[in-house]
């Protein structure tokens, strides 16, 4: 199993610091989080990063500090450590999934340590090779929906290929504009979000507009009620949904209403490493199709995404888009897909 290839890497920690990052964002919010630097002996150091999205708790951290997390471990232990650890000690998150987050950062910092300490890097300890990364820009159509930024994005890339975040007030032109670009990869439909800004309720007539003007695309995170159920009756569009918010499991995976076809992998939301690599290898022995999510990253998450994409998922759309697709302005020379392999590979970092 993946796990296993890495769990008992020898990891010694001499000291933790972090940093707070931040920057605004196309979907109009300013995005916030913590990058956590381990340092070992020699100076090496190990960087992950925090994706809790309510500000606040990144100011309480700054604050408290974390708790002491020198000594020496394997990455197994060092987990099994984290998992005893109150990460929260300002007050508990206001969503419970932030302490995934917050242990995610962590644990991905520990990995590249570890992974730098034995002069190695992640492909190589799993005994594969890094491939390009494919990858699909996720951008919402704003509050009056127009294509403005598609077209920007596409003037800038025009092979781009996208997720987008259907709503009421998507119109059936807006939808043959969109289709005819034939450009639109994954379609979220934000229906398992529950008490969050990006909730969209259950709409049985903007899931058929989708459904029917987007015959190909990946449908995520429908909300399965009493007016949307019997949508998801039909095969065809069973085969093309996908999962994303209710995924912080393996358990979670095997409790969904059928075996899925797609899903997507978001790292953080599982916490922990063997939780994300227990599912990743269970999904793969099934067949599944997984893609990889991100969630606005400011600094080495980015590229750690890129890094679990590029040995588990290079092939499939990925939305691990680099952070200047998430700029407000379309701005400069992006890069386009696929992403290559960076020349230094060693820990667990693309940089």
């Amino acid at each position: 199993m993946s796990y296993d290839r890495i769990a008992d890497l020898s990891l010694t920690i001499d000291d933790a610091s972090m940093a707070r990052l931040e920057r605004d964002t196309s979907s109009g919010f300013t995005r916030v989080s913590t990058e956590f630097t381990l340092t070992g002996p020699d100076g090496c150091e190990g960087k992950g990063e925090d994706v809790t999205y309510e500000t606040d708790h990144h100011d309480a951290l700054a604050e408290t500090g974390l708790p002491d997390l020198t000594g020496e471990y394997t990455i197994d232990s060092f987990s099994s450590q984290l998992g005893n650890l109150d990460l929260f000690p300002a007050g508990a998150p206001d969503r419970e999934v932030f302490r995934n987050y917050r242990r995610w950062g962590l644990e991905a910092a520990a990995l590249d340590l570890a992974l730098r300490q034995a002069g190695t890097d992640l492909a190589s300890r799993l005994e594969t090779e890094y491939e390009p990364v494919r990858f699909i820009a996720s951008t919402r159509l704003g509050d009056e929906p127009s294509t403005d930024r598609v077209e920007a994005l596409r003037e800038a890339v025009p092979d781009l290929e996208f997720k987008l975040d259907p709503t009421p007030e998507w119109t059936e032109s807006l939808v043959e504009e969109l289709a005819a670009t034939d450009a639109v990869r994954v379609l979220d439909l934000k229906g398992q979000y529950h008490g969050t800004e990006v909730d969209v309720e259950a709409d049985p007539e903007l899931y058929e507009l989708v459904i029917e003007g987007f015959p190909e695309a990946v449908l995520e995170d429908p909300a399965l009620e009493d007016d949307t159920e019997a949508l998801f009756e039909d095969d065809e569009v069973r085969s093309r949904t996908s999962w994303d918010a209710p995924i912080h499991s393996l358990e979670d995976v095997q409790n969904l209403p059928w075996e899925p076809e797609w899903l997507n992998i978001k790292p953080s939301r599982f916490g922990s490493l063997e939780s994300l690599l227990e599912t990743i290898d269970y999904c793969q022995e099934r067949g599944m199709t997984l893609y990889g999510g991100g969630q606005f990253e400011l600094g080495v998450g980015r590229g750690q995404l890129q890094a679990l994409a590029s040995v588990f998922y290079p092939d499939t759309p990925n939305d691990v888009a680099p952070g200047a697709y998430n700029d407000p302005e379309v701005t400069g020379e992006l890069p386009a897909s696929p992403l290559e392999p960076p020349a230094d590979l060693e820990g667990f970092r693309w940089s």
